[in-house]
């Protein structure tokens, strides 16, 4: 079986497991995302989709890139989508949260 294949189901499995009740529009929009993204080539799946989602729902469902255009840094537009980012994820089933702390931990380069 083709690789690439292989990995696509890998990471649709995991975001899947993560958030069941994402949209199927949504998910493939992050999916592809986590495909693409080269600092997440060598990503274990689980982490390839939960960095991804973060991402996509930060930037899709928040006010995070407006506050980053009003000059924010991007600690502080990710303090102020905190709520609105939980939101989405626990509109999407996703049982796992974000803190405050793990906001500033976070390593995915996508913003």
């Amino acid at each position: 079986m083709d690789r690439h294949l292989n990995r696509r189901e890998a990471v649709a499995a995991a975001l899947l497991r993560l958030a069941p009740r994402l949209p199927e529009f949504e998910a493939g929009a992050i999916l592809d995302r986590a495909l693409a993204s080269p600092g997440l080539r060598g990503a274990a799946p689980e982490t390839a989709a939960w960095l991804c989602l973060l991402a996509y729902g930060r930037h899709v469902f928040t006010d995070y890139d407006a506050l980053l255009d009003d000059g924010y840094d991007r600690d502080s537009a990710r303090h102020f989508v905190l709520d609105d980012l939980n939101a989405a994820l626990g509109a999407w089933g996703v049982r796992r949260l974000i803190s405050e702390e793990e906001t500033e931990r976070e390593t995915d380069g996508e913003g």
